[in-house]
């Protein structure tokens, strides 16, 4: 099993705090057990290792090697605020995935997951796949929010991978990024993979593995445009890491180049990323389905903001 490497902006609540207790905080994990990843050298902020009692610098990216999980992970069940179920049928439920929120627990993730918060309001899933995310055929990142489908039946579950495995899922996301995309209407064909220099985030490189983004645009600002985007493939970070390749990173995503004072003046602390619409090929009744996932608060004021 490879070990999970997990990053971070260190937010402006952990300015000067000890890395051990701010990590302890952020992780999930108990105190001794950050010491000790720092005194083996896996705490590392801009390739330097950080010692526990180092103070730690808002805005810095911090990179942790997590440990392999010495048992099996299970979901947390607990109510998650502000995950709204879209639809459900006997075959799946679509959610509206919060901010904040993973698709499943992981290790040195000890916050809210949509399987846990499923489980807690009595929704049953497919008991295929590991333990940990029974029922899941896809994933958000946890700074982005959206639609996502989460299969209910053992039939629902078969045909769904296949169908996120044969690119036959229509994937719909909004994107604000920087500037004015030109041409205004296009696709993005480039590999993406681990960045040559830092591990804690993703990068278009010759070896990486194949990527098609389509973009094309719906409203343009001073300073930014709104973009709709559909994914051929699902790579880890895939419009992040196209938009700041071609100079137009998405807005509130320091990570990949864009500016912070802008994110400030629209009140952002994550990207502004949204999976609008998951469309695919009903499991149970064989016709196509679509489900939308309306903009949450904080990316509406935003988009507010930027239309004055």
């Amino acid at each position: 099993m490879s070990r999970e490497v997990r990053s971070f902006l260190i937010p402006e609540g952990l300015e000067g705090m000890r890395a051990d207790a701010a990590l302890a905080k952020l992780l999930g994990l108990s105190r001794s057990a950050v010491s000790e990843l720092c005194a083996d050298g896996e705490v590392v902020i801009d390739s330097q290792q950080v010692r526990k009692s180092d103070r730690l610098v808002s805005g810095a990216l911090l990179e942790v090697t997590l440990p392999e999980p010495e048992k099996p992970l299970l979901p947390k069940e607990e109510l998650v605020e502000g995950m709204d179920v879209l639809y459900h049928d006997a075959d799946i439920i679509c959610v509206h995935k919060p901010v904040g929120v993973a698709a499943h627990p992981s290790v040195g993730w000890d916050g809210p997951t949509v399987i846990g918060g499923l489980a807690a309001a009595g929704y049953t899933v497919a008991s295929s796949g590991p333990p940990e995310r029974k029922g899941i055929v896809h994933r958000l990142d946890v700074g982005t929010s959206g639609a996502m489908v989460v299969a209910s039946s053992e039939r629902a579950y078969s045909a769904l991978k296949a169908a996120f495995k044969e690119r036959t899922v229509k994937k719909t996301y909004h994107a604000i990024v920087q500037g004015l995309p030109d041409p205004i209407e296009g696709t993005i064909d480039a590999p993406i993979g681990r960045h040559p220099s830092s591990g804690w985030k993703f990068a278009v490189v010759d070896d990486g593995k194949p990527a098609v983004t389509h973009y094309e645009l719906m409203e343009a600002f001073r300073e930014a445009s709104l973009l709709e985007v559909h994914l051929e493939t699902g790579r880890t970070h895939q419009i992040r890491v196209h938009m700041s390749a071609t100079g137009h990173p998405c807005v509130g995503d320091p990570m990949y180049g864009s500016d912070p004072n802008l994110a400030k003046r629209l009140g952002l602390i994550r990207q502004w990323l949204h999976a609008y619409t998951l469309g695919f090929t009903h499991p149970g009744t064989g016709k196509w389905f679509e489900v939308s996932a309306p903009y949450p608060d904080d990316l509406k004021h935003a988009l507010e903001e930027l239309r004055g």
